[in-house]
């Protein structure tokens, strides 16, 4: 068998042990799923009027707030969902099942794949039914035509492969899960300290750059773009500036650790 077939053998076999444990153990998930749900039914319907009323110079209603607020919580959704792909990297990494797996005649870089895989599909999961929640409370998106809302999906499933090489990392630097979930905070953090919730420049001034040009703002404001027609601008090239540089700070910084030598 070739190498490559050989891969991609092993790499099927560990991605359906992490999704059959996402199955028989779907508390975090659930748990981590419910956070964008429950923000976003509080600013819709507790906040919702006063929020909308600071937009767009208080010309804009409920609605209005809806369609600024979805997509920011959709990114926000990935952020939440990659915390328990560090928890499950945690747990493989201090429970043994690593060492197993590296006396065993399989693909090196299998396990990690796996478990990136695995996280990218519960993202996307996950961005679905928190989009129906929003669809079901008033986000609407009819001017965005059929190749916007592909390049929409495509944004999303690469902000979830950067954020999950991220987490893998951190899952595999952290002594056990506990410290896995709390050095993944940040990724459910940095969404509240962005556009997500009001604009950019509602925010105070000596703020809105460390706002503006975090990794989650440009890519809200390009989903907005795409989803809203609102303006892009140079939000559309930072996005995928990010992702790329996520990716590949995730991909190295898990591949060094993960072929550093067990102590």
């Amino acid at each position: 068998m070739s190498t490559l077939a050989l891969a991609v053998r092993d790499t099927n076999t560990m991605l359906r042990r992490n999704l059959l444990h996402a199955r028989r153990y779907p508390s975090l998930t659930l748990n981590l799923l419910l956070t964008p749900v429950m923000l976003l039914l509080l600013f819709v319907y507790i906040f919702g009027d006063v929020m909308s009323a600071g937009m767009s110079g208080g010309g804009a209603d409920r609605a209005d707030y809806i369609a600024y607020l979805v997509p920011g919580l959709l990114l926000m959704t990935i952020g939440s969902t990659v915390v328990g792909t560090a928890v499950s990297v945690s747990n493989d990494m201090t429970e043994g099942i690593i060492a197993r797996f590296r006396s065993m005649a399989i693909h090196r870089g299998a396990v990690i794949t796996g478990h990136v895989i695995s996280s990218v599909l519960q993202s996307i999961v996950s961005v679905v039914l928190v989009g129906a929640v929003g669809v079901a409370i008033g986000f609407r998106s009819t001017d965005a035509t059929a190749l916007e809302w592909l390049a929409a999906f495509g944004l999303l499933t690469f902000f979830a492969l950067a954020l999950t090489w991220i987490a893998v990392g951190m899952g595999m630097v952290s002594p056990n899960a506990e410290a896995a979930s709390n050095n993944a905070l940040p990724l459910i953090f940095l969404p509240l300290i962005s556009s997500t919730f009001v604009p950019i420049d509602a925010m105070p001034g000596w703020f809105q750059p460390i706002a503006e040009y975090q990794p989650f703002t440009p890519a809200i404001e390009t989903l907005r773009g795409l989803l809203l027609g609102t303006e892009i601008g140079h939000n559309g090239w930072l996005a995928v500036a990010w992702c790329l540089a996520l990716t590949a700070l995730g991909y190295r910084w898990s591949k060094a650790v993960y072929n550093r030598d067990p102590k």
